[in-house]
């Protein structure tokens, strides 16, 4: 779920996508600091920013819900240090904040200014934010299951 229409492989809706610039900002931080995780936050601290973690460091249990990954590639060509593979980040979100959000498709997007000092984007000026739409009726009838 690389890019922001809303697809998922197989054709299928994905409930997770992430903007051009937010993936180029993803591949760099996983550089510095290895795999990421993004949890959604519930207006706690910073609003309702996805908050992105080096993975494992937000602990989960049985109050959140995997609402997908997103799966980039670090692009060889784009900037030094870039190694071409493909990564993988889990989106994660609360399950009582699911329940208001499940009918939406949340696209994670970057833009200038400072956020969370939680988020591992906050040193560089930037901070990830959260685009959404609802989901059209024949959408939500194909949807799978968070886990």
């Amino acid at each position: 779920m690389s890019d922001d229409d809303g697809a998922a492989a197989g054709g299928l809706p994905a409930r997770v996508a992430v903007t051009a610039a937010a993936a180029g900002l993803l591949a760099r931080l996983r550089r510095q600091h290895g795999e990421l995780m993004f949890h959604q936050s519930g207006g706690c601290c910073d609003g309702s920013s996805p908050m992105c973690y080096p993975d494992g460091d937000f602990l989960l249990g049985d109050a959140d819900v995997h609402l997908g990954d997103l799966e980039l590639k670090d692009e060889p060509l784009t900037e030094p240090g870039a190694t071409g593979e493909t990564f993988t980040v889990p989106v994660w979100m609360s399950r009582a904040q699911f329940e208001y959000w499940s009918h939406t498709h949340l696209t994670i997007d970057v833009v200038p200014g400072r956020g969370s000092g939680f988020s591992v984007e906050a040193p560089e000026g930037v901070r990830f934010l959260i685009r959404s739409r609802l989901f059209t009726d024949d959408e939500l009838a194909t949807l799978t299951a968070v886990r």
